[in-house]
């Protein structure tokens, strides 16, 4: 073996072991006679900015050619001499830091061969520039996570593994009202927060006995706050492990589940009202999923049915539908459930339930859909209503016969009143001229009473009448009584078919109101058999007032309300009480030609009074 072979084997092995057994917290590397890198620690070679195998075999110019100039003769020096240089301050610019140069402490080490030969070089150097890099990192680490720590709702603290607190963020000092130093060093148990509850003060030191051997432990817990007030949190501590996996620390975190357990408190107390008035409602009541399967039922609706509750929960709906509408039932569940909304009671035509003897009855159902999840369900409320069924048709029952009876009545009146009218017809034919003409008014106005007996009978509508057909009808018997063949004066009728109804309260004393004026305006608007024309119309304004106007283009008379009592004809009298009785307001108007009278009703006023009546 040569001698430089042998050199290198020995310096090779002698850097070795200087590398192994130094434990300096430092940067070591080993030059050989040409300053070419031997061996390198990982420290050194990561404040460098390079790999380990980056640096074997090449040179120191090599690798720091901007610091070669002011290291290259330290480093001869060492090797020429023999003597350390230590503690040396250096200014070099290194990859790790590109672009400044670094700031060294350095000491250069000679490594003797077993002859006593330098045969090379120990390096032990630190970068100072990049340790205050490292530190500031560290710190603003430490800043910012401090800052995110604090920025938290949540609880977080961090603890020995004997329980003692080390550090705390903010929510839990400022929820408590304290401060760090107040509770910093002491035992987790002797903290502000759990100081007052003795009972959990053996808890909690086991709980952090068995997280230092390696468990997680997480609990609801109550704990103190400002004003010695309780909040109630969800407690969690947990360990901390090195990068060698020892547990160093405990990590406590808490939230603040006060909220959430009131929430829950108040879902609990909404759940059990909703079951209350669930199983409590006098009305049956079934839950039921998108499949049409009964999921919950009411122990009304078992007794409805004839089951148990038991026997109905996972019972398909359609068992409850009578057979023939079975198949018709499925289809309308499928066509409900995909746009379902709420239907109440009776919208619908009438259904029948099937009990479990076989026995159908009336039911009526409401529909509320529900939506749980990711599925839909309904609320079905059943009503059995064969009691009000049949209730119902007797109702319906006595009304027809009522309305029978009414019927009866109205027609027997009409025909009293036209016997009356004949006998008056009779009577008339034997009297005097002047009481003949008193029978005749006195006919009319029967006549026109029977009138509205007779539409009532017609109609078989006994609330109210058509204002309009009613006076049309009344024309037609005031020409027949007053205006025959060779009649010079002629009674023009306008009046709309439908649309304007009157209470028979009103009904009788309008249509007298408008035989007493028609019938004076023949005998006196038209004296010694002068032609004329007299108009009856019936109009609605745009205020909802109807107004039925008089007409007649003859002499006229003096422009004057009449008033009761005045000493005028039976039928002059009359007209203020029969205004009276309309509940409407009749007035002269003034007129060119002619006389003018018009009446002015409210009939929806009168709807109301009838009601009421």
């Amino acid at each position: 073996m040569s001698r430089d072979s042998s050199s290198a084997a020995a310096l090779g092995a002698a850097g070795l072991q200087a590398l192994m057994g130094s434990a300096l917290p430092v940067g070591l590397a080993l030059l050989d006679r040409e300053l070419r890198f031997v061996a390198i620690n990982a420290m050194l070679a990561e404040s460098n900015g390079l790999g380990v195998d980056a640096h074997l075999g090449r040179t120191v110019r090599e690798i720091f050619p901007l610091a070669a100039d002011a290291v290259e003769p330290l480093l001869l020096g060492v090797l020429e001499t023999g003597e350390a240089r230590r503690d040396m301050r250096v200014a070099a610019e290194v990859p790790s830091l590109p672009g400044e140069a670094s700031d060294w402490d350095a000491s250069y080490l000679p490594v003797v061969g077993p002859d006593g030969e330098v045969i090379g070089v120990l390096v032990q150097a630190l970068n100072l520039s990049l340790e205050r890099q490292h530190r500031r990192l560290k710190e603003e680490g430490e800043r910012l996570l401090r800052g995110v720590l604090d920025s938290l709702f949540v609880f977080v603290g961090l603890f020995s593994t004997e329980g003692v607190l080390l550090d705390v963020n903010k929510a839990p000092l400022e929820a408590a009202g304290i401060t760090l130093d107040q509770v910093q060093g002491l035992p987790l148990w002797d903290t502000f927060w759990w100081a007052d509850s003795p009972d959990r003060h053996d808890w909690l030191r086991e709980t952090v006995r068995r997280v230092a051997g390696g468990e997680t432990i997480r609990r609801d817990v109550e704990v103190r706050m400002a004003g010695d007030s309780p909040m109630a949190i969800d407690f969690m501590l947990t360990p901390l492990r090195d990068e060698q996996g020892q547990i160093t620390r405990l990590v406590g975190s808490a939230i603040d589940i006060s909220a959430r357990l009131s929430s829950e408190r108040a879902l609990r107390d909404s759940d059990d009202r909703y079951r209350r008035v669930f199983e409590g409602s006098t009305l049956g009541k079934a839950l039921v999923d998108s499949e049409g399967t009964i999921l919950l039922v009411n122990e009304r609706l078992s007794l409805m049915f004839g089951y148990t509750v038991q026997e109905m929960v996972g019972m398909p709906v359609h068992r409850l539908v009578p057979q023939r509408q079975r198949e018709a039932h499925v289809g309308l569940v499928d066509d409900y459930l995909v746009a379902p909304k709420r239907r109440f009671m009776a919208e619908r035509q009438e259904l029948f339930a099937l009990r479990q003897d076989g026995s159908e009855f009336p039911v009526e159902i409401a529909l509320n859909p529900l939506r749980e999840g990711d599925g839909r369900q309904v609320l079905a409320t059943i009503s059995d209503v064969t009691e009000r069924r049949a209730a119902q048709i007797a109702i319906e029952r006595a009304l027809r016969e009522k309305t029978v009876l009414l019927n009866e009545i109205h027609h027997r009146v009409k025909n009293n009143l036209q016997i009356i009218s004949s006998l008056l017809n009779l009577q008339s034919r034997n009297a005097e001229p002047g009481v003949q003409l008193a029978l005749r008014d006195s006919q009319s106005r029967v006549r026109s009473m029977a009138l509205m007996h007779q539409l009532l009978y017609e109609r078989a509508d006994f609330s109210a009448l058509e204002l309009g057909p009613y006076l049309q009808r009344l024309g037609s018997l005031l020409r027949e009584t007053y205006l025959g063949e060779g009649t010079a004066v002629r009674l023009q009728v306008e009046l709309p078919a439908q649309g304007l109804r009157i209470d028979l309260q009103r009904a009788i004393p309008c249509g007298l109101l408008v035989t007493e004026l028609v019938t004076n305006a023949i005998k006196h608007a038209f004296p010694s058999g002068r032609s004329g024309v007299i108009e009856v119309t019936l109009r609605l304004d745009a205020s909802g007032e109807a107004s039925v106007d008089v007409h007649d283009d003859g002499v006229g008379m003096q422009l004057a309300t009449p008033e009761r009592g005045r000493n005028t004809g039976l039928g002059f009298q009359l007209l203020p009480m029969l205004a009276e009785q309309c509940q409407g307001r009749l007035e002269q108007v003034p007129s060119a030609t002619g006389t003018h009278f018009r009446l002015h009703l409210n009939l929806s006023q009168g709807d109301k009074d009838a009601a009421i009546a």
